[in-house]
């Protein structure tokens, strides 16, 4: 496991110095090599929206931040045995991990995409899958998807603990397609001249949000007035056209704040109405 230590620079007021000094390093995980959300900086280190959010929370909440680097399929697991206080990964809110974990709200919608080789006839539906070999991050929704539709579909799954290497069978003829999230998708394409983005899921629009163990639910609603204010005053919309090429509408979740804590009728949901300290 690689760690990097993300030093946030404290929030401008009198108090910062005194609270960052009092209170440990917050402590999160991330798969760093899920390009452009975290991946490796030529500088050392990682980059990518996911670092640039993070950062940004933590040095709004005056505090340090320390970023593991790990496969996706290890990071719950590791949040839940302690070693984390949250995730910096970007997780889809499904209601399976919303009924085990707390959630913040969305910062960005995610729905589940295709990517296919340069030249590969278009996928118009799900029948156009049948038969064919599926590339996906293992640990992760897309992976379940195929899981779930495997027998109905004849599909074969090939799962790797990277998006890229993922990405590279597709490239190489080992799978059809690469089912990965919409953001990930147009990023790889647009890195990787012989594949591009093409079939969306239908009915698979989620919010992508940061979980907490079930015990952090005053850290998580403090993270999400950050994130909250974050969305009022712009910044994590640039954070997405900084990383993911386009400024989001204001239908993008990016942009959208949701009544109380949580993601609104999924468990762990709090109805308490946000009131944060912005500015």
């Amino acid at each position: 496991m690689r760690r990097f230590l993300l030093a946030a620079a404290l929030a401008a007021t009198v108090s910062a110095p005194a609270l960052a000094q009092s209170q440990p390093p917050l402590r999160c995980g991330v798969d760093g090599t899920f390009a452009p959300h975290a991946f490796p900086s030529l500088q050392g280190g990682v980059q990518g929206f996911q670092i640039d959010l993070f950062r940004e929370v933590a040095r709004r909440m005056g505090r340090e931040i320390v970023i593991d680097s790990a496969s996706f399929s290890g990071l719950i697991p590791a949040l839940n045995a302690g070693r984390y206080d949250f995730l910096c990964a970007p997780t889809t809110v499904t209601p399976e991990r919303a009924a085990a974990l707390l959630f913040t709200e969305g910062y960005i919608w995610t729905e589940l995409q295709f990517g296919i080789r340069r030249g590969t006839s278009p996928i118009r539906s799900e029948e156009d899958l049948r038969g064919k070999t599926i590339s996906v991050n293992k640990g992760t929704p897309y992976e379940a998807w195929v899981r779930n539709n495997a027998e109905r579909l004849n599909l074969t799954l090939l799962a790797f603990d990277t998006q890229p290497d993922a990405v590279q069978a597709v490239i190489q003829g080992r799978a059809y397609a690469n089912l990965s999230g919409n953001t990930v998708i147009r990023y790889s394409a647009s890195r990787t001249p012989q594949f591009i983005a093409d079939f969306a899921l239908p009915g698979t629009r989620f919010h992508w949000g940061t979980p907490f163990r079930q015990d952090s639910g005053a850290l998580r609603n403090q993270v999400e007035d950050v994130i909250v204010c974050m969305k009022r005053d712009g910044t994590i919309a640039r954070m997405s056209e900084k990383w993911f090429g386009s400024r989001p509408g204001p239908d993008q979740a990016e942009v959208i704040t949701f009544p109380g804590y949580g993601p609104p009728d999924l468990p762990g949901y709090d109805p308490t109405p946000q009131n944060p300290t912005c500015g």
